[in-house]
């Protein structure tokens, strides 16, 4: 149940979901990409569904014009720099990945309105159970579809099951941002992610910032 403030997701029909088998990267015998999840993670990085490239690698954020990576170290969300094949070491620096619908798709446009019903339900159980502190969608579309209601670029007024929620821009390709303005916006994540850690353990942060 979300508290006041936070955003509203309706849970129904859950008997009729077809859960992710952990760890087997399948959905109902489906390939697709295992999520990378742990409990209290400060950051949840959510995208909008696995490409079909990604999914024959068996990684996140594989294609080729995808820009993922180096910008969440040229920003400093993580400390080092790796690319898609090592894509579980998210996990090391408390940082997880899934995606809203799991199911496979060269586009978002080929998925049903039955896929984004289920994968609300689905990302809203996963997000009640394992708490990250932030969660992050790639793509105003990705929150968007989550949210069911517009939204802008950055930290969103309402929280989702306790943690701070910031839209960034959609890594794939240009779309409507230059990999610069991609950059900023993922430095203030990363600013955003310290900011919360150290408000957890009572660290002042400085005037000005997220």
């Amino acid at each position: 149940m979300c508290r006041t403030g936070e955003v509203t997701i309706c849970a129904a029909a859950w008997n009729d979901l077809r859960p992710l088998r952990r760890g087997t990267g399948k959905l109902g015998g489906m390939r697709t990409l295992p999520d990378h999840l742990r409990k209290g993670m400060k950051l949840v990085i959510i995208g909008c569904h696995p490409t079909e490239s990604s999914v024959r690698v068996g990684h996140y954020y594989a294609g080729r014009d995808n820009e993922f990576w180096p910008l969440i170290f040229e920003s400093g969300v993580v400390p080092e720099p790796f690319d898609y094949r090592d894509d579980k070491r998210v996990i090391e620096f408390g940082i997880g990945l899934t995606d809203l619908v799991k199911r496979p798709s060269k586009t978002m446009e080929l998925l049903a309105r039955e896929d984004f019903a289920e994968g609300r339900i689905v990302l809203s159980q996963k997000l009640e159970e394992f708490a990250p502190r932030v969660v992050a969608f790639n793509g105003k579309a990705t929150y968007e579809l989550f949210a069911q209601r517009k939204c802008n670029y950055g930290l969103q007024k309402e929280s989702l099951y306790g943690a701070r929620v910031y839209v960034l821009p959609a890594t794939p390709g240009p779309q409507m941002k230059t990999k610069n303005e991609k950059l900023q916006h993922f430095r203030k994540l990363a600013q955003l992610v310290k900011r919360v850690a150290n408000e957890r353990e009572g660290v002042a942060h400085p005037v000005g910032s997220l």
